[in-house]
């Protein structure tokens, strides 16, 4: 620790002292954990082929706001494994002296390594993949850990075992799931209850673009006392002013590794999001602002999770706090556009 003080000493960084003045935190469902309503994700632009000095000024600035969470997966990068290596590398430089203000999660189940042992829900996956996790950020623990997809081979009580097994060994402090229907979580977290390791937490895509959530699992989750982060709440940037004059070079879209496809930025969503920017545009807000404002209305929801490439999307995202409610007549106004 007395190592990691004197290395940040030598950066000339300290982070900022009003770091908590302006941001909203929220309770994750019946916990007594906070997050912020704004946390930063690093499944973009922390890879090998990023540039690294670009992500510690990303991570910097996030905390300096007062986003406490930061949230990885063992297979974020690319290559895989290694946004959770830059991340450790902007502890060691930087943010270990403030371990105890941050929530860092990661998570397992999608493809990491070849073979039979290398993704889904089995206890050796799990177990193996938290570990690995752990040393490539140099931690001891992460504070949640979650099960990234719903395993369809794999009996739940083996994968709820597993993560009851990481909390119990110190190595979580809390459980999460992640992409599971609304059956399947509300079995996953009656499993966890009963072993004592309650749910704390599902991570689920939700944005104007993609609304499944709301086929029954809000629902689940509010009736269960678990909180919600929201993934791709920008649908990938597409709920932003970033691709309403083509492509940017330096754009997701454009990137060959990136999520977003080229032939995604279709005509019809563009429309969309422009009588939508126009709304936000009355309520004194950005497009993006409007659209973590649509997600976060759900008291349900516990927090929002952003990536970003450059500190000005950030600032742009937690400008959302400052409206975070929608009246009836913006609501349906929205709806209105939406479902042409």
């Amino acid at each position: 620790m007395l190592a990691a003080i004197a290395e940040n000493l030598m950066t000339n960084w300290l982070p900022a002292a009003d770091r908590y003045a302006s941001m909203t935190y929220r309770r994750t469902g019946r916990s007594g954990l906070l997050l912020p309503a704004v946390s930063l994700g690093l499944w973009h632009n922390f890879g090998g082929v990023d540039a690294y000095e670009n992500g510690r000024a990303l991570v910097r600035a996030a905390f300096d706001r007062g986003i406490t969470h930061i949230d990885l997966a063992n297979n974020y990068g690319p290559p895989p494994g290694s946004a959770e290596e830059c991340f450790g590398r902007i502890l060691r430089d930087d943010l270990m002296p403030y371990r105890d203000e941050l929530v860092i999660s990661s998570k397992a189940g999608y493809r990491m390594q070849p073979g039979p042992y290398g993704e889904w829900g089995s206890r050796k996956y799990l177990v193996q993949s938290c570990e690995a996790s752990l040393r490539r950020m140099g931690l001891n623990h992460v504070d949640i850990f979650y099960h990234h997809r719903p395993d369809p081979d794999t009996p739940l009580e083996e994968t709820m075992g597993a993560l009851d097994h990481l909390v119990r060994s110190g190595k979580a402090l809390y459980a999460g799931i992640s992409n599971y229907p609304a059956d399947r979580a509300r079995e996953a977290i009656t499993l966890l209850r009963q072993l004592g390791t309650p749910c704390l937490i599902h991570q689920p895509s939700y944005s104007m673009f993609n609304r499944w959530v709301e086929g029954g699992l809000l629902d689940c989750l509010g009736e269960e006392g678990v909180g919600c982060i929201v993934f791709s709440p920008l649908a990938q940037g597409m709920l932003t002013d970033r691709y309403l004059d083509g492509i940017p070079a330096d754009s997701r879209a454009a990137k060959a590794h990136g999520f977003l496809k080229r032939d995604q930025v279709d005509e019809a969503k563009l429309t969309k999001v422009r009588a939508l920017a126009a709304i936000a545009k009355e309520r004194g807000q950005t497009m993006a602002q409007l659209a973590l404002t649509w997600v976060l209305r759900h008291t349900t929801v516990t927090s929002a999770l952003i990536g970003a490439s450059k500190v000005s999307q950030i600032d742009d995202a937690i400008g959302c706090l400052a409206k975070l409610s929608l009246d009836a007549g913006e609501q349906k106004k929205i709806e209105a556009i939406l479902a042409t």
